[in-house]
């Protein structure tokens, strides 16, 4: 008898543990309210921690916030001529920001906010910079008006950043074809493999995946089984071999395994919620994925609220 109550006393302690871990586990808010006005776009979280930023596309301002409590605050003002549509943040706590029609690139520090650095990538008016990866070589810059990615290149030396003369235009060749007319968005989202040898973008107006090699610029369509597309395919976030694909107007997020090669792909999942309104970019903390909505269509005015959701499931 007395080892039975020992062993229930230990279970019970145990469940009582485990209760208020999971609660904390589940403590992070499923929505959290940006400024209002924000007009937002892009949205990145540093690796291994709760810090997320959110940029504002008119003003070219960034939110600094957290994902555990909600709060936030304006890490970088507003700027005149400036934008910021995708945004990334390195392990240097560097901030590289996308700045569409400018035709420009800025680099902020994610402590401070202050500049780093500014780069022109594109001619302005024609051009859009539309988001950005980083890897341990280079920055690579979608532009959804030209069949080219603009490239920042990264030394060895963590703390220094290039002048504006290291930065080159990288022409992309093979599959991808270049769409035109008025509202004919090319490409959009870009990711990185873990080794940064393969990039993956999505077309916008024709729903393609691209595999990219960022030395030669050469590209190859990812096959979907089916035949299958990603229509209104907006920001990626890729773990592993697993492709998160934003579809803005859609409201939904495409879960896809690609293969090892990234030659091909399946659709999984598809997730959504009835938070979404017109989710342009996701990002990721832990287990958590995050999209930010951007309410494409809905008058911005100082008083349009909008909010960051975090997903149901994986």
């Amino acid at each position: 008898m007395r080892r039975l109550v020992l062993a229930l006393t230990l279970g019970l302690a145990l469940l009582g543990a485990g209760g208020p871990q999971s609660a904390a586990a589940d403590s992070f808010p499923s929505i959290i309210h940006l400024p209002n006005g924000w007009g937002p776009e892009g949205i990145a979280i540093r690796a291994g921690t709760d810090e997320v930023y959110v940029g504002s596309i008119a003003t070219g301002s960034v939110w600094k916030g957290d994902l555990r409590s909600g709060e936030g605050d304006v890490l970088v003002p507003s700027h005149t001529g400036r934008a910021a549509i995708g945004l990334k943040v390195d392990r240097e706590r560097r901030l590289f920001v996308a700045g569409g029609m400018t035709g420009k690139a800025w680099v902020y520090d994610a402590r401070t906010g202050g500049d780093l650095a500014e780069y022109t990538l594109a001619p302005a008016g024609q051009s859009f910079l539309n988001d950005v990866v980083v890897t341990k070589h280079a920055a690579y810059f979608t532009d959804s008006t030209s069949a080219a990615l603009g490239v920042v290149p990264l030394g060895d030396d963590d703390d220094d950043l290039p002048t504006q003369a290291d930065v080159r235009s990288l022409p992309l060749t093979g599959d991808f074809v270049l769409q035109t007319g008025p509202n004919a968005f090319n490409l959009n989202g870009i990711v990185a493999t873990r080794n940064g040898k393969q990039l993956v973008a999505v077309q916008t107006a024709t729903g393609k995946l691209f595999r990219i090699d960022p030395e030669t610029g050469v590209t190859d369509e990812i096959e979907i089984e089916g035949g299958g597309s990603f229509p209104y395919g907006d920001g990626l976030y890729l773990k592993g071999r697993r492709l998160y694909v934003v579809q803005n107007m859609l409201n939904q997020v495409s879960v896809v395994q690609l293969s090892q090669d990234l030659t091909s792909g399946r659709l999984l999942r598809v997730l959504t919620d009835p938070a979404l309104q017109i989710p342009t970019t996701i990002a990721r903390s832990g287990s958590r994925y995050y999209v930010v909505n951007a309410r494409f269509g809905t008058p911005a005015t100082p008083d349009t609220t909008y909010d960051i959701v975090r997903l149901p499931g994986r």
